[in-house]
């Protein structure tokens, strides 16, 4: 893909820190009604007689279909800054009113990588932030019923069985959504669609405009030993990201550097490509500060560790902006990965109704706009470009609304790819953990 040499993200006007009522839908059994079918079938002796059982059991289990009433609660596994309600700026809040509109109350429990994001959904994990009452967990097993997924992790969930497929025709707004991501390889799968697309981006370079009186125009300022402009090393103020997903960074980054390695795709790596990134990772943790992952943490370290240059999300370049600090960022000249984030359910969701009127309303161009101001993203719906008051004119223009084509958008990396044999995620995260406990 091509790269972008040069392209900025100012982000400084932005001010970030740190119903439908649906038809009666008797499609499904619930789950209670299929565990009831489940033990009536395993009682009787041959398949003819199971089906016949099914058929008595149909017309009488309409009365134990599920409801599409709502249910009053709905618990979301996020990214930071993507579900706010007014608590650190007022003028940002998409979960007031949701609640006032359908009686779904919002808990929310952020995740720093897609590896905690797959462990929370695969577990249930730990109660919402703030912390649930006395009753939680709930008998059983007590999963988060949404998540806003990244590439990296929407794949690991839909082929473990841990998300399903959702009806957009209980989402009416749908078709309003970017073309390009409609149906998207990380969330439309075997012709079904796993989720709905939130917000997307690329992972820039944010440097300090101290250190560096023009833009960086190299990610080698963070892989490589060197002397940066203000004449001393950047060993110990370089930080690096702390998921195994930044494996692709230090790949994209070679593909450029060292082109007779053949690396093509930054998430499809053969043995030879593979441990050519392994060996530079290894060789840049002598300049590491910090493998970040929490975003007020990297910020910390920015306005008081001496850290100056690190890969990082818009989010933080936008809340150091808006504490004055001198910071800015650039999307150097070997390109960037970069996030497409999909927001999906849990196959076992408490709360399914409140999981689709929440999908519904999150792909407003009036809550799209006002994510994309607040985090320094690209909305999902391109109508939220225009007329926000928060992401301004040129807001969609600043972040990079026409770079689509020209990020690496993070995926799971697979063993069989389209090379032939690749080196698989599983093998990603092993290495990379002890490349940082080296």
């Amino acid at each position: 893909m091509t790269a972008v040499p040069g392209l900025e993200y100012p982000h400084s006007r932005r001010r970030p820190t740190i119903r439908r009522k649906q038809k009666r839908d008797y499609s499904m059994f619930s789950t209670h009604s299929k565990r009831l079918l489940l033990v009536a079938c395993s009682a009787v002796l041959t398949l003819a007689a199971c089906s016949k059982k099914e058929e008595e059991a149909a017309k009488p289990a309409e009365d134990m279909m599920a409801s599409t009433a709502l249910e009053g609660a709905l618990d979301i596994v996020a990214w930071p800054g993507y579900i706010e309600r007014g608590e650190s700026d007022k003028a940002y809040d998409w979960v007031t009113k949701f609640e006032a509109d359908t009686g779904c109350k919002v808990n929310v429990k952020t995740a720093s990588t897609s590896d905690e994001m797959v462990s929370l959904l695969a577990s249930g994990g730990p109660p919402p932030s703030p912390s649930g009452d006395g009753s939680w967990p709930p008998p059983g097993n007590a999963p988060y019923d949404l998540v806003t997924a990244s590439g990296d992790a929407s794949l690991r969930l839909i082929r473990g069985g841990t998300v399903i497929p959702v009806d957009i025709a209980r989402i009416p707004s749908y078709s309003t959504l970017d073309p390009r991501l409609q149906e998207a390889s990380w969330h439309f799968v075997d012709g079904k669609h796993y989720g709905v697309p939130y917000q997307w981006g690329p992972n820039v370079l944010l440097y300090s405009t101290s250190v560096f009186k023009k833009p960086p125009t190299s990610w080698s300022v963070v892989f490589e030993p060197q002397k940066l402009p203000d004449g001393k090393s950047n060993k110990g103020r370089v930080q690096a990201y702390d998921g195994a997903i930044y494996i692709a960074d230090a790949a994209l980054y070679l593909k450029t550097k060292n082109p007779e390695l053949g690396i093509k795709d930054p998430y499809e790596l053969n043995e030879a490509q593979y441990a050519a990134t392994i060996d530079l990772l290894k060789k840049q943790k002598a300049l590491v500060h910090r493998y970040w992952h929490d975003a007020t943490v990297q910020m910390s370290d920015f306005k008081n560790e001496g850290v100056v240059a690190s890969g990082t999300w818009p989010y933080q370049v936008n809340g150091l902006q808006l504490d004055k600090q001198p910071i800015a960022s650039v999307i150097p000249a070997e390109g960037a990965t970069g996030w497409s984030d999909t927001t999906m359910m849990h196959s076992e969701a408490k709360h399914p109704n409140c999981a689709y009127a929440w999908m519904e309303h999150s792909i407003s161009p009036k809550v799209q706009g006002d994510v994309a101001a607040w985090f320094g993203s690209l909305p999902a719906v391109p109508a939220a470009c225009q007329g926000n008051e928060l992401l301004g004119a040129e807001g969609c223009k600043t972040n990079g609304f026409d770079s689509f084509d020209k990020i690496h958008f993070w995926r799971t990396p697979d063993g069989k790819c389209s090379t032939g044999e690749c080196v698989p995620y599983s093998r990603w995260t092993q290495d990379y953990i002890a490349i940082k406990g080296a």
